[in-house]
């Protein structure tokens, strides 16, 4: 579920699907909603929809909600292993609802009603956001303070309760994290409330380009380069390490950014081969070929997506000028090396 431009959910795309399903419905037949989505989305929108086409929810059509839960790249944990969260409209909804998903999924957690499951999505995806703008604000902080954000994270994690490690980057991108939670920032207005943490915590995340821009701009001024007509170039269009999906990614606001500024904007990515147009940006670019004698052509160079393929050490070693959004340079063979074209940003 998208949002428009005023950060509203868009549920254009789910009273399209049902225009297009209604044909075919029938008593008898159950449908999910798998769609992250505001608290009372399914009841409201779904349940309506079926009631005023004369079928009574929960005895002759059944109606559930059951968010999906995914994780692109991560080869432990997939459809069948996923603990599935499954709610229905009613109780007999979320036995039909439990009879489809047991063919799905080892493992069924029931909550008690749809509302409380689309919640529970949000919870999960806001539990992130919020994270990952706090340690997004203490990187910034401990670069002025001259601390390394990473080692304090790594410090921290021994402890073995109370902290869970979430990193820094560039920003938050995918189809999940940087959405969701304005979901329930607009629903939350309904109650007269105003979701502060929440908003807070999305400004953080989506400033991040501007500031990886900044730092850009002072490496370069230290060579004596301005950012106009300088050559950038992008490792990593993906939003994670590993995927090909570029939707919302924050490298693609920051080649924005550069763009914008004057100076030529590349991009290098395995995963994605050619700029895939989206909705709000268009690059005519393709994926570069990463190589010692291309690498050099370049003013700089900012790791924006840690991708295994990329080969570290070269990029490293044929680079002028290396921004490093994701700690590269901080963990592994690379930790306790010191490089004087490496910036951490």
């Amino acid at each position: 579920t998208p949002l428009n431009k005023n950060r509203e959910p868009d549920l254009s795309f789910v009273h399209k699907t049902l225009a297009k399903i209604a044909p075919y419905l029938k008593k008898g037949q159950i449908i999910s909603l798998e769609s992250t989505t505001y608290p009372g989305t399914t009841e409201d929108i779904i349940g309506s929809f079926l009631i005023d086409r004369g079928f009574k929810v929960g005895e002759d059509f059944f109606l559930a909600y059951s968010p999906e839960r995914e994780d692109p790249g991560n080869l432990e944990y997939n459809t069948s292993n996923i603990p599935k969260i499954i709610s229905g409209f009613s109780v007999v909804c979320l036995e039909i609802a439990e009879a489809l998903y047991s063919n799905i999924s080892n493992s069924l957690y029931k909550v008690s009603d749809t509302k409380t499951a689309e919640l529970t999505k949000l919870l999960e995806n806001i539990y992130r956001s919020v994270n990952i703008g706090l340690v997004n604000e203490m990187k910034i902080l401990s670069l002025e303070m001259g601390i390394d954000i990473f080692e304090v994270i790594d410090a921290a994690s021994s402890k073995p309760f109370g902290f869970h490690p979430h990193y820094p980057g560039p920003g938050i991108g995918g189809h999940c994290i940087p959405i969701d939670p304005f979901y329930l920032t607009w629903k939350a207005r309904e109650y007269g409330l105003n979701t502060k943490f929440i908003e807070l915590a999305g400004e953080i995340n989506k400033n991040m380009p501007v500031f990886v821009l900044n730092n850009l701009i002072k490496a370069l001024n230290e060579k004596g380069k301005p950012l106009k007509n300088s050559k950038i170039l992008i490792l990593g269009l993906a939003y994670k390490k590993n995927v090909d999906d570029q939707r919302e990614s924050p490298s693609i606001d920051l080649m924005s950014l550069i763009e914008k500024n004057g100076a030529v904007v590349s991009y290098s990515d395995p995963h994605i081969p050619k700029f895939k147009k989206m909705r709000n940006f268009e690059f005519n670019l393709s994926s570069e070929e990463l190589n010692s004698e291309t690498l050099s052509t370049y003013d700089a160079v900012i790791v924006c997506t840690d991708h295994d393929q990329f080969d570290y050490e070269m990029i490293i070693q044929n680079t002028d000028i290396l921004l490093d959004t994701r700690g590269v340079y901080k963990r592994g063979k690379f930790a306790n090396q010191h490089y004087p074209n490496l910036y951490l940003s």
